[in-house]
């Protein structure tokens, strides 16, 4: 059975004459009955009744009309997903983000993204780099922007997009002089705990080998209520400079030793990128990652 036998039948079936239902089909006439003597004879049963100049569905016909209706319809679909990825027309693009990734730089990527490609539909999950990795591995996100710290493995491909320093914050007020502030000078002052950053345990270990002291006064997992209770006293904390998105927190460069992190957008090694996806990647190479804040 091929598609065209059924969209001659359900022609003939619609307009009840084979003359109509060729010239609809912009067919011949003897190319469309014969295409459905050839679906008669598939499925051994006759489906039309020649009344006169009339055609009239047969019972055979009747039933199986739904079920070649359906199989159009699902086969229109097809080539309209098809059509539409090829076109970038109602496209999702489901995009992994680590946790720590400031929005304000991403936000900027996005928009920029949006305007070129009005048609994409960007769908964002957030998630620590191992879980997003997994979600990679497992097809359900199509790429992640994250941290590679120890590497992803050969089965993912990690292109950098920009690089980020880690400043402390302090409420609104009482940060120190200056720019900059060096980690002696944050020995025993109150602590903010950010538990989800992925380089907490590297800044740690420098503070253990410096003899910084710190004392957390508050854990969290979450940026926001991190910055929410600096923003309210309870202490200072590190943070990559584009995650900070309180513009009320005093925030000083932290030098020797200075933090940096790379941010890179990770994919699936041997997965062909879909035209969204391809997008994507032309658009954060294109991108200038230094002005996050100007989108």
């Amino acid at each position: 059975m091929e598609m065209h036998q059924v969209r001659y039948f359900l022609a003939a079936a619609r307009e009840l004459s084979f003359t109509r239902a060729a010239e609809a089909c912009r067919v011949s006439q003897p190319a469309l009955t014969t295409a459905i003597r050839k679906l008669e004879a598939q499925v051994e049963a006759p489906l039309f009744h020649r009344d006169g100049h009339k055609l009239v569905l047969t019972d055979v016909g009747r039933r199986l009309l739904p079920h070649f209706t359906r199989i159009s319809e699902e086969t229109e679909a097809v080539a309209t997903l098809a059509r539409d990825f090829r076109l970038l027309n109602q496209v999702p693009l489901r995009l992994g983000v680590m946790t720590t990734v400031g929005p304000a730089a991403i936000a900027g990527l996005l928009a920029a993204f949006g305007r070129r490609t009005p048609g994409v539909e960007v769908a964002v999950r957030d998630g620590a780099p191992e879980a997003l990795a997994a979600l990679l591995d497992a097809g359900e996100i199509d790429a992640a922007i994250l941290n590679p710290l120890e590497g992803l493995g050969e089965a993912f491909h990690a292109e950098p997009l920009y690089e980020e320093s880690y400043v402390a914050v302090f409420p609104p007020g009482e940060g120190p002089s200056g720019n900059a502030v060096r980690l002696e000078e944050l020995s025993g002052l109150p602590y903010v705990d950010r538990l989800a950053c992925e380089m907490r345990e590297m800044v740690m270990a420098v503070c253990r080998d410096r003899e910084v002291a710190l004392y957390a006064r508050f854990r969290s997992e979450r940026e926001d209520w991190v910055q929410a209770m600096v923003a309210r006293g309870i202490g200072f904390a590190f943070m990559p400079e584009f995650a900070v998105t309180r513009p009320d927190l005093d925030r000083r460069a932290l030098i020797d030793p200075a933090v940096t992190r790379t941010i890179a957008l990770a994919s699936r090694r041997g997965r062909r990128h879909a035209p969204a996806l391809a997008a994507f990647v032309e658009a954060a190479r294109a991108h200038r990652w230094r002005e996050p804040r100007a989108g």
